[in-house]
């Protein structure tokens, strides 16, 4: 053996060139490059082939801290390593000063999910060569030591990129750590570590995934990491039988001296725990980029190992177990486990932390979450309001606070909640920060949706707020501050009356030369000041508006949402009766009938201009335009039943106070009534009429068709009389006659015409207020009318 060894020596060249000296970037070491020639000779002496391959040493300097004599340690240096030429001696020097001044990293800047930092029991005495991997794996098959320490040698190896292409080559020893770890795994923690790290190298490289789905790794970490959170369930359950006999009776010293071991003990197996934890779930995290691969995890309930891992207190392997969950809540599936075990309630927990990665992936998780309707719920629950409203003002979060917080915002049933935190005088006190400058549009939607509150609009307005707001809406033509003011104006009470002042300032933007949108805004706000005490005559007449107005009812002449504004511009200013016969004189109701016709699809339009025409006839000045020279009675009537129930509404209340000034109307209206209430009853007897067998009564005396050709109401003989002391006229039903009979006239019912409720079963509302349109909502708000087809302006 030893004669063969001095013959390979003669025909192998070995020859070793110094490279350059720097410093670790994380720990104290230097790092030594340099390179190895290894060159093959003939039988005369002669090269015949040659190889060159670039390697590091690291000297790691244990012993280094402040009061190290540089000078002595950099000489020592020099003299142990040979790889590091004497002349260097004042380079080291320097290096190894740095290395004593330099500012130990943040803890929060540890590294990134792809570079796994070393853990305990990776220190080695020997450096490992990528020559001696048969000695290595040899190790694999002796008792427990040795097959850790032959499982770290190879994970030295693996932690260098350069060794995994050959050791990809090796079956023999990636088959031999796959089986030690599928047999033994259970037996040694750190053995089970090491060998999962080893694969963890090989997954960090989307073409080594084949390699590690071969051996099964994948499964096997799964099946690890499942058995590992079972012990830990028992390790705690241990643990508190032990803290409980201690706090019974804390004098008894054995009982106080178990506890305390027990706490040790704990302590170190959970941080063994960790660490496997970490490498198999780094692991399972790179070979979830297939979605095949994440699909078969979803499966063995990933999701559950996942968010039960939250619990525990280990930064580091928090910030992988929220990437994970991260990268899984994209899928609808996981995104369910996640709310069925409350996630978002452990999240919670972790937006107290100091580590400035953790908090960064776990707001990105809850962004992600924020999107489902339950856990917005579940947020607002678990007091993430208040969290992040503290976190605003924090540069490097703040951003993903506000996305969280607008997707809360969404909701009307937390729109309140916002008053009682300071969020909303943080934000706006962003929004005057910007100044002239672009604005964050997660920030402005924001303060839309929290203007819809009317408690947040209160506090909006405090102080100098709404002045402000008015400044930079008007000066920058900025339409969706237009529309955040927009909002604050639809909200009774002190808020609104604070608009008085701007009314002028308003009505000055209706002109061709603004941009629709931003007109939309101004005029939907003019739209919303339904203050007693305005007088819209005045600003109608100074601005000019009412030309501008009828102008913008023709259809086609705007943008359908413009037409629409200037509806309702129209029924607010028609409050006011001097109004109102501006209005009427101008010719804006036949306009506004011409309108309906062209838009009686569109329920918003329906309704809104149906309002208009109940403000209208409300007034006296207004009322005998709109039953004489106009064919909006007729309109109504057909109305009467339409299929939106925010119409009829508002169409039965006009019609009532029709019918109460005309007496031929209010005849129209009853007999349309009585046909809608008894169309069933009337649709049989029309069919009947129209058959073939000739049924006797379908005819009557003189052998004419029943219903011939006149109209069923005009067939007085039909209706029940009261022995002549009613007239059956065909206007009243029979109910009304039972009534009659009874003595109950005048009670529940009441004749054709009064404002009670009417013997056909149409409720009449109480009149005054606008119906509600599309545009934003007002949930917080006891509607008048209870309308409740379409949201409020």
């Amino acid at each position: 053996m030893d004669k063969l060894q001095a013959e390979d020596a003669r025909y192998l060249k070995r020859k070793v060139k110094r490279g350059s000296v720097d410093v670790h970037p994380t720990e104290k070491a230097l790092v030594v490059q340099y390179e190895v020639e290894a060159t093959i000779l003939g039988e005369m002496g002669d090269p015949m082939v040659g190889e060159r391959k670039e390697c590091q040493k690291i000297i790691r300097l244990k012993s280094l801290n402040a009061n190290t004599d540089i000078t002595t340690l950099a000489r020592r240096v020099v003299e142990e390593c040979r790889l590091i030429h004497p002349s260097k001696l004042p380079e080291v020097e320097q290096l190894l000063f740095y290395l004593q001044n330099r500012k130990k990293p943040d803890k929060q800047e540890k590294h990134s999910p792809r570079d796994l930092t070393p853990f305990e029991g990776m220190e080695l005495d020997e450096e490992a060569n990528i020559n001696c991997i048969d000695d290595y794996v040899e190790l694999l098959y002796e008792d427990i030591p040795e097959k850790v320490r032959g499982a770290t040698l190879i994970l030295h190896l693996a932690r260098n990129p350069d060794n995994l292409e050959e050791l990809l080559q090796n079956e023999t020893a990636l088959g031999a750590l796959a089986r030690v770890l599928r047999e033994d795994w259970k037996q040694s923690v750190d053995m089970a570590t090491t060998i999962i790290y080893v694969f963890f190298c090989f997954s960090s490289f989307s073409q080594f995934h084949g390699l590690v789905t071969h051996y099964k790794i994948g499964a096997l970490c799964m099946n690890i990491t499942e058995h590992e959170l079972k012990r830990y369930d028992l390790w705690q359950d241990e643990l508190q039988k032990k803290k409980k006999a201690y706090e019974e009776d804390p004098d008894n010293q054995n009982v106080k001296k178990e506890h305390e071991k027990a706490l040790k003990k704990y302590q170190g197996l959970l941080s063994k725990q960790e660490q496997l934890l970490r490498v198999a779930l780094y692991l399972l995290l790179n070979l979830a980029e297939d979605t095949r691969t994440e699909l078969k995890m979803r499966n063995k309930n990933i999701v559950h190992m996942l968010v039960k891992t939250l619990d525990r207190e280990d930064e580091e392997l928090l910030v992988l177990v929220v990437s994970f969950l991260k990268k899984l809540s994209i899928f609808l599936e996981n995104k369910n486990d996640m709310a069925e075990m409350h996630a978002v309630e452990k999240l919670a927990r972790l937006l107290a932390c100091d580590h400035e990665n953790l908090l960064n992936t776990t707001l990105r998780l809850l962004l992600n979450l924020s999107f489902d309707t339950g856990l917005r719920s579940q947020m607002v629950q678990a007091g993430l309001i208040h969290k992040l409203s503290l976190m605003l003002a924090d540069e490097k979060q703040g951003q993903l606070c506000m996305c969280i917080l607008y997707h809360i915002s969404v909701d009307d049933r937390f729109k309140s909640m916002f008053a009682y935190t300071d969020c909303i005088p943080q934000l706006m006190k962003m929004l005057f920060e910007c100044g002239e400058s672009h604005m964050e549009p997660e920030l402005i939607a924001f303060c839309i949706n929290l203007a819809a509150n009317k408690r947040n609009a209160q506090v909006i307005c405090e102080g100098n707020g709404l002045k402000m707001l008015m400044k930079r809406g008007l000066k920058l033509k900025d339409v969706l501050i237009m529309k955040m003011i927009r909002n604050l104006s639809q909200h009774d009470g002190p808020t609104k009356n604070l608009f008085i002042d701007y009314v002028g300032d308003l009505a000055a933007q209706m002109g061709a030369e603004e941009r629709e949108e931003y007109v939309i805004e101004c005029l939907g706000t003019l739209a919303n000041l339904t203050i007693p005490d305005l007088d819209w005559e005045l600003v109608l007449k100074e601005y000019n508006l009412v030309p501008y107005l009828k102008d913008h009812l023709k259809p086609g002449s705007a943008e359908d949402d413009l037409i629409l504004e200037v509806v309702i511009m129209i029924g607010t200013v028609s409050m006011d009766d001097s109004c109102a016969a501006t209005m009427a004189k101008s010719g804006i109701i036949p306009a506004l009938i011409e309108l309906l016709n062209a838009q009686q699809e569109d329920d918003e339009f329906v309704c809104q201009i149906v309002y208009v025409l109940y403000q209208m006839v409300v007034h006296q000045v207004t009322r005998d335009v709109i039953i004489k020279d106009t064919q909006a009675p007729a309109y109504l009537i057909d109305l009467m039943h339409d299929k939106n129930a925010e119409i009829r509404k508002v169409c039965n209340n006009t019609l009532d106070i029709i019918a109460e000034y005309d007496k031929e109307c209010e005849r129209k209206i009853q007999s349309e009534k009585f046909r809608w209430h008894n169309s069933q009853w009337l649709e049989m007897v029309e069919n009947r009429a129209m058959g073939d067998d000739g049924e006797p009564f379908m005819f009557g005396d003189d052998g004419e068709a029943f219903m011939h050709n006149g109209d069923i109401l005009e067939r007085h003989d039909l209706f029940y009389t009261a022995d002549g002391i009613i007239p059956a006229d065909g206007t009243i039903s029979p109910e009304f006659f039972t009534d009659y009979q009874n003595g109950d006239i005048g009670q529940a019912g009441g004749f054709p015409g009064s404002m009670n409720p009417d013997m056909f079963g149409q409720s009449t509302v109480t009149p005054g207020q606008r119906p509600a349109t599309t545009y934003g909502t007002r949930p917080d708000e006891q509607f008048f009318y209870s309308y409740a087809g379409a949201a409020s302006r």
